[in-house]
């Protein structure tokens, strides 16, 4: 130890604490951070299951509602009654088509069947004698998830029968494999009462779970919304009988639903066996997952299933290294700095006790240039060694960090020019981004008028060999080029947030303008137009051309909606507080789906039928919101859109519109 400098032993008494704190701090740091992200992804889980019961619960609902609302109808009652079931059986299969259910049978009082949806149907009793005797004795509603025995779905339906016959496919930490044709299903009865209040029958409905996706994929949507990790669903939802899944998302490594393959034999002997729900880490087919699992009852409370709800576990296992490794990065900084600092602050002290001794033998010896011989081998006896040179040592390290300081100047401000050169660029790119995708709405908004134009300036060049009285058809060309002007104006003005220029003006006037310039594009769609205006609607403050644009924008779209022959309602009416006037255009297009609804309003979207930029129902929207009213959309596929426009009236100027017949063009 004699020839070791106290610096090291300082640096070597550090290094020891900072060692053992860094392991300590690593292995407490890896296992607190492990076991957090498991147990919230257990919490999520949790919490998913929960969702999945809701849903299920729903389903079933649903399923019991279906069927004691049908058990209330009139043609019910009179065919029990008066044993007239003819009609009764198509009758029952329409419901039953409409409602989605897999089986709908009509039983008399003592439970025999009188009439089922299927007309192979030749059962003496239902499927499920369990829940319609409970009917029978209770006479109340009852739903409940059964096991249908393969021999009863065949005698209901062949379809059924193969439906529930499942194949079922060895996988690992499984039982073993066999064949199941057993089915299991929601079923719900309702009791029928005759017009005196006597029980009559009992409707029995029921939907099979087998290779029926719908509740599964309802539950992975709702909760998971599609989620993937590197190409495989993040979340999966599974329907098991006993241990076989029979409705799933889960995949097998061939991309097909793993249907027939069983659950892991402790989840089986926890969950179907014992009665206890399952949170925690699990093999599922061919990953491991963090699952939950809860079991399945019947009306008697016996265990028949599971239902799950999983998280791939690869991500959080991927998030859980990710984090180990940065906390390992992060602790061997933390080792380096206080390897640093442990150096710096040594310095720090022998430094001191190296000035006090030289400062000591000079004031001794009275000389302050003598030079010290020191026996030891410390940083004491090399500091006296190298007094000597490091003056002149020092001035010349200044004199290079001078020189490093100004060259150091020069590259920053180097560097600072150069970048504001770089967001110049950016800022320039940006804003010819912004004008090109103006101009494609400029360019879109004017393409609709400027049709209008050429189909009027045909229509003169054929009348004019006939007809002197062209005027009409001169005036739509010139209220359309003015219509261009102004869109483009207000396309401008719209993006620098311009104010409206209001006046008072009668809704119905705005509407009428707006069908009569559209009239030619009516007739080129085939269009037929349906007006119910209410004609004692009050004056409101209004910019009549931006108003009239936005009715041009929603009745162009509505018609590009329509692929043949179609209509366009159009209505205004006051609404039930009497302070705005809404405005409905309904036409029966094809609709616009629930993921889309909410981005018709959002700049530049477009749908695949439309050929413009997506900018009219955008500026549309802005319009409106400058007159503090609403716009919004309601619409199912296939059926048909609805636009309604809400405008505040005018509480100070009222007035009676003139009346106008309502006709149809």
């Amino acid at each position: 130890m004699k020839n070791i400098s106290l610096r090291a032993k300082l640096i070597l008494g550090f290094s020891s604490i900072i060692l053992i704190s860094a392991f300590l701090s690593i292995v407490t740091g890896i296992r607190l951070i492990g076991n957090t992200i498991i147990k919230q992804v257990q919490v999520k889980v949790r919490l998913d299951l929960n969702s999945a019961r809701e849903v299920y619960q729903t389903e079933c609902i649903k399923i019991k509602n279906s069927v004691r609302l049908t058990a209330l109808r009139y043609f019910i009652k009179d065919a029990i009654e008066k044993s007239n079931t003819l009609q009764l059986g198509v009758e029952l299969e329409k419901i039953r088509k409409n409602e989605s259910l897999d089986i709908l049978n009509i039983m008399d009082k003592n439970g025999r069947i009188l009439k089922g949806s299927h007309h192979s149907s030749n059962m003496e009793r239902n499927l499920d004698n369990r829940i319609i005797a409970r009917v029978l004795e209770s006479k109340i509603n009852i739903v409940s998830t059964e096991i249908i025995s393969g021999e009863n779905l065949k005698n209901e339906s062949h379809e059924l029968a193969q439906r529930a016959r499942i194949r079922l496919i060895p996988t690992s930490k499984a039982k073993s494999a066999s064949e199941k044709k057993s089915g299991m299903i929601i079923g719900a009865a309702s009791p029928v009462f005759g017009y005196g209040g006597e029980l009559i029958g009992v409707l029995f409905g029921g939907k099979l779970i087998n290779k029926n996706f719908d509740i599964v994929d309802k539950v992975k949507d709702t909760v998971y919304r599609g989620e993937k990790y590197k190409g495989k669903d993040v979340g999966t939802v599974t329907i098991f009988q006993n241990d076989v899944r029979i409705s799933t998302n889960v995949k097998r490594s061939d991309g097909r639903r793993a249907i027939g393959t069983r659950v892991s034999q402790e989840v089986y002997e926890q969950v179907v066996k014992k009665g206890i729900p399952w949170i925690g880490r699990a093999f599922v087919v061919n990953e491991w997952y963090i699952t939950a699992y809860e079991p399945l009852r019947n009306l008697n409370r016996k265990i028949i299933g599971m239902i799950y709800v999983g998280m791939l576990e690869a991500p959080y296992k991927d998030l859980k290294n990710r984090v180990m490794i940065t906390f390992l990065g992060i602790a061997l900084i933390s080792v380096i700095l206080l390897s640093i600092i442990a150096y710096s602050t040594s310095k720090k002290i022998t430094n001191p006790l190296k000035k006090l001794l030289f400062a000591t033998k000079k004031v001794t010896e009275g000389d302050f240039s003598h030079k010290v011989k020191i026996s030891t081998n410390d940083e004491i006896g090399q500091l006296t060694d190298s007094f000597n040179k490091m003056t002149s040592e020092l001035q010349k390290v200044n004199k290079k960090y001078l020189i490093l300081n100004k060259n150091l100047e020069k590259k920053v401000r180097e560097k600072s020019i150069e970048l504001k050169k770089a967001q110049d660029q950016l800022i320039q790119a940006e804003k010819m981004t912004s004008l090109g995708k103006l101009s494609a709405g400029i360019a879109h908004e004017i393409n609709n008028p400027l049709t209008s134009i050429l189909i009027n300036a045909h229509l003169i060049s054929n009348q004019l060999k006939e007809k002197e009285n062209y005027k009409e058809n001169l005036d739509l060309i010139i209220d359309e080029t003015s219509r261009c002007s102004k869109i483009v104006k207000s396309l401008l003005e719209f993006s620098k947030q311009n104010p409206t220029e209001k006046n008072l003006a009668d809704i119905n006037d705005v509407i009428e303008k707006t069908l009569l310039l559209l009239k030619n594009h009516v007739l080129m769609h085939k269009v037929k137009i349906k007006k119910d205006l209410d004609t004692k609607l009050p004056m409101i403050m209004i910019d009549m051309n931006k108003i009239e644009q936005v009715f041009a924008n929603v009745i162009i779209n509505a018609m590009e909606a329509i692929s043949r022959q179609g209509n366009l309602s159009v209505n205004s009416r006051l609404s039930e507080d009497k302070q705005f006037i809404e405005i409905n255009f309904t036409d029966n297009g094809i609709g616009i789906s629930e993921e889309n609804i909410g981005k018709i309003f959002d700049p530049f979207f477009t749908t695949g039928r439309q050929t413009g930029t997506g900018l009219g129902l955008s500026i549309s929207y802005g319009i409106i919101q400058q007159h503090n009213g609403s716009i919004h959309a309601q619409s199912k596929v296939g059926k048909g859109t609805t636009i309604i426009i809400s405008l505040p009236v005018n509480k100070i100027n009222k007035k009676n519109s003139k009346e106008e017949n309502n006709n149809e063009i």
